[in-house]
């Protein structure tokens, strides 16, 4: 007995120096996003994106610190607060030092108190948020940290952008909003209020939000947007909750324009098809037609390995290459004060989006072009393998460079 465990604890032992050495030519990043459930599809598709991303720009370029590799391990959180916490916590155990994550800004606020309370207990072991499309504008305001970076323009910088748009639009004169009740969805209501009264005089005569995840028909609420009059919808749902509200207000004859921050690619773009042509109307970072000719060749490869998913998230282009060239200036992927530091202030160049892109100093927030595109089949790059895509029509050149910020942020 006594041998038989003096031969389990070495061969124990032999696979800890094995598994540290192979973890130690690799440098993960957890994906930590809903795989399962009602927004799996918004997950998948991301998590499609992050690997092709960084197998592409960076390990076929020669990986990061001479020739290690990068890997995304995905951990599915069920688009659950909790269970996001418990995965980050997985990810932490297994010794990785970067946490990606985007969907949902109420999981995203979680998961920067977790890792800012985790970095300050656990100095030896301190890990980084990559956060790349949750766009709560607190968490680059008020609850800013020094280990969380957001790779997407926030709620209020691409509010800003599409009033400005809505503001050239004579015929609108009732504004209906609906959104998810959340952190995001209350954000994107505030910020259309805030913005629509400085820039025109239309009258807002429906400010809704509905349970995240838990409608599956929105007739009641398409009912409700046609009875107010409205001339024209603002939202921000994403995932299943825009393509079921975008087909109930299909449906119900809705003709106006919809302003959409999430209104392509899963399944979303299918749903409305030719019924949505010069009807839904995107903003965003990254938006694809017209697009580079190195975009349009990276497209290319991205469908031939996942043809049922799209480039949908942009922004995780320039998250994985961010990353590693914040790695490869400190010399290290261990310590995160050095690799923050490095990615703090970091100006990129992006020949694949044709923009440049600054991790903001003072609050962790990239800063970039900001573009608004129309549905149309007048595309190059289309979603849902269904021949229509987004077409840009404006551009915010380095949209909110000197805005302001309540960051106060506290460095190590």
């Amino acid at each position: 007995m006594k041998i038989f465990k003096k031969l389990t604890a070495m061969v124990m032992a032999i696979g800890v120096l094995i598994g540290s050495s192979a973890f130690a030519d690799t440098v993960k990043i957890a994906f930590i996003d809903p795989l399962s459930g009602p927004f799996a599809t918004t997950g998948s598709n991301g998590l499609a994106e992050w690997k092709f991303a960084v197998e592409k720009l960076v390990n076929e370029k020669g990986g990061v610190l001479g020739g290690k590799k990068m890997e995304v391990v995905a951990l599915d959180n069920k688009m659950d607060g909790k269970e996001s916490l418990i995965q980050v916590q997985v990810a932490i155990d297994q010794g990785i030092r970067f946490i990606a994550q985007g969907n949902s800004s109420g999981i995203a606020n979680a998961i920067t108190d977790m890792v800012k309370k985790h970095n300050k207990r656990n100095p030896d072991k301190r890990v980084i948020f990559i956060n790349y499309s949750a766009v709560d504008p607190a968490l680059t305001n008020d609850k800013c940290n020094f280990w969380h970076f957001r790779f997407d323009a926030n709620a209020d910088i691409k509010m800003d952008a599409i009033t400005d748009v809505i503001a050239q639009v004579p015929s609108i004169k009732k504004m209906y909003l609906i959104g998810q009740d959340y952190s995001f969805g209350k954000a994107v209501a505030a910020a259309a209020e805030k913005y629509l009264a400085e820039k025109t005089s239309i009258n807002i005569v429906g400010n809704e939000l509905h349970p995240i995840g838990k409608v599956k028909d929105f007739t009641p609420y398409a009912r409700k947007i046609l009875a107010s009059g409205a001339d024209a919808v603002i939202t921000g749902n994403w995932g299943a909750d825009m393509v079921n509200l975008g087909r109930s207000l299909s449906e119900s004859g809705f003709k106006g324009p919809i302003y959409c921050y999430y209104c392509a690619s899963n399944g979303i773009t299918g749903t409305f098809g030719a019924a949505g042509k010069g009807m839904l109307h995107l903003v965003g970072e990254g938006l694809h037609n017209p697009a580079t000719p190195e975009l349009t060749a990276y497209h290319k490869a991205f469908k031939a390995k996942y043809p049922k998913w799209d480039l949908s998230q942009p922004r995780i282009i320039n998250a994985a290459q961010m990353l590693a060239a914040a790695i490869n200036k400190a010399g290290t992927a261990d310590d995160m004060v050095a690799v923050a530091s490095a990615l703090e202030g970091m100006e990129f160049d992006s020949k694949l989006l044709g923009t440049k892109v600054l991790m903001r100093a003072k609050d962790h927030q990239a800063i970039q072009n900001v573009h608004v595109g129309i549905h149309t089949d007048d595309v190059e790059i289309d979603y849902d393998n269904s021949g229509y895509g987004i077409k840009i029509f404006k551009t915010v050149e380095m949209a909110s460079m000197d805005s302001a910020t309540s960051c106060k942020m506290k460095r190590p």
